[in-house]
């Protein structure tokens, strides 16, 4: 008996160990009472996996209805694919079959419509660039949604559309022959714009308040040319007077390069100047060849003016050699000879050849320097050349010959100091030439005279 009871207890425990107690067990006070509790806490966990078991059952049949319902709607969806399918197979059909009705109707009209397909794209590139479109615009407009009807096959113009085309095209030509004034929008040099009265001449130019402008056809717009012409004409003073002239003739320079005129007028902004291309272009080197070139014309200009002088004072005392002046390199030379006419012949020609030496110096200084710099001139403009040469490889090195610009703007800086050079030496050497003999001709003079001279006493002496 005790054996059983043990036995008992032992799977009691068990028991609550499996199941556990529910939540208001208490603890047991004998064996019978601990039955009782493990019995009840067996129903109840029974009780427990029914309702779990009604659950996950309801739950299947409710999966169970949703794939009926998505299998129901994937073949509604297949059944409306096969229609729009079949649809599609028909109208493909039908767009054939009234492709070759066109293409039958329109039969030889086909090669006019290409031709006015060309036509209207050449008409379009024309107005976009013409300057009388600064006075009627929208006709680009027009010409582009005509192209895209004439370039697709399945769309003909209509009547209207090839009349309108054909106004254009003489509208084009008839005011390309007209002067006329009207109101348009102008941008200033400053980055302003407001409406004022302007020119147009023909498809040529437009000008306004006495100045040229010019017409972007990417804006559409008409700006200021921050670069007027000014030379061998006063262009803006004719611009002035066409405005303000009312019937008649009036005279006004007109640019009709490029395809709508005005193109020459537009590469005066990047033409650069005198100083933008020589002072900056040209950069250290450049400056200093103009420098050196400034200071040489400079000397051989003082030089050439104290050598005309110093000549005509020669000149002078060759008319009157008895009375000797000190205000000229041979009249010193001859009051040496006065000084010492009673010496014998070789002294007197030694103290006549001093006094010669004496004076060349003088009538020969800043020679050298002439010289020197008609020498120098052309070695520093290869030495520019050869450094802007450095600095176009470098620049192709790092972005390379996409861009022709970059090598194009190197190249002409650095052939711009060579054009410095050979600028500065020709006018120094004519005027180191011009100087050198003005000096020699007063040293030839002077060495005549003393020859003469010393001729006339040795010639004194044999008698």
């Amino acid at each position: 008996m005790k054996m059983f009871k043990s036995i008992s207890l032992t799977l009691a425990t068990a028991s609550l160990c499996i199941f556990g107690f529910p939540a208001t067990a208490q603890q047991a006070t004998s064996l019978d009472d601990l039955l009782s509790k493990v019995e009840s806490a067996t129903l109840t966990e029974t009780q427990e996996q029914r309702a779990r078991e009604q659950q996950f059952q309801q739950n299947a049949n409710e999966r169970q209805n949703m794939l009926r319902q998505m299998q129901q709607r994937r073949d509604q969806e297949e059944t409306i694919s096969g229609q729009l399918e079949n649809t599609y197979n028909e109208n493909e059909l039908l767009k054939s079959q009234r492709f070759e009705t066109l293409q039958e109707r329109k039969g030889d009209l086909t090669e006019l419509f290409g031709t006015i397909n060309g036509v209207v794209n050449d008409t379009r590139g024309t107005f976009e660039q013409s300057l009388i479109s600064t006075q009627y615009p929208g006709r680009e407009d027009f010409l582009t949604e005509l192209a895209g009807i004439m370039s697709d096959d399945s769309l003909l113009p209509t009547i209207a559309q090839l009349e309108r085309l054909a106004f254009f095209m003489q509208q084009e030509m008839v005011e390309s022959g007209r002067v006329t004034k009207y109101t348009a929008d102008v941008a200033q040099a400053d980055g302003t714009q407001g409406s004022q009265e302007v020119v147009r001449i023909g498809s040529y130019n437009i000008v306004s308040n006495g100045s040229y402008l010019k017409y972007d056809q990417a804006t559409r717009r008409l700006s200021v040319l921050p670069k007027q012409p000014t030379s061998p004409t006063d262009y803006t003073k004719t611009a002035s007077a066409i405005q303000s002239a009312t019937s008649g003739f009036t005279m006004v320079g007109i640019d009709p390069t490029g395809p709508s005129g005005g193109t020459y007028l537009s590469a005066l902004i990047s033409s650069p100047g005198f100083r933008e291309r020589y002072w900056e272009q040209g950069g250290q080197i450049g400056q200093i060849i103009i420098y050196i070139g400034a200071l040489a014309m400079f000397i051989g200009i003082i030089r050439l003016f104290v050598l005309s002088i110093v000549s005509a004072k020669v000149q002078s005392q060759l008319k009157n050699p008895a009375q000797p002046r000190k205000n000229n390199p041979l009249g010193r030379v001859l009051m040496v000879y006065e000084a010492d006419k009673n010496m014998d012949i070789e002294t007197l020609e030694l103290k006549l050849g001093e006094a010669i030496l004496s004076e060349t110096p003088r009538l020969e200084s800043w020679q050298t320097m002439l010289k020197i710099t008609s020498t120098v001139s052309p070695l520093l403009g290869l030495l520019g050349t050869v450094t802007g040469m450095i600095t176009v490889f470098q620049a192709i090195t790092l972005f390379g010959t996409g861009d022709p610009k970059i090598m194009a703007g190197g190249i002409s800086g650095a052939l711009v100091t060579t054009v410095l050079g050979i600028v500065v030496a020709v006018p120094t050497i004519l005027m180191y030439t011009i100087v050198k003999s003005r000096s020699d001709r007063v040293i030839h003079i002077m060495e005549e005279q003393a020859t003469g001279i010393i001729a006339r006493r040795a010639e004194a002496g044999s008698k």
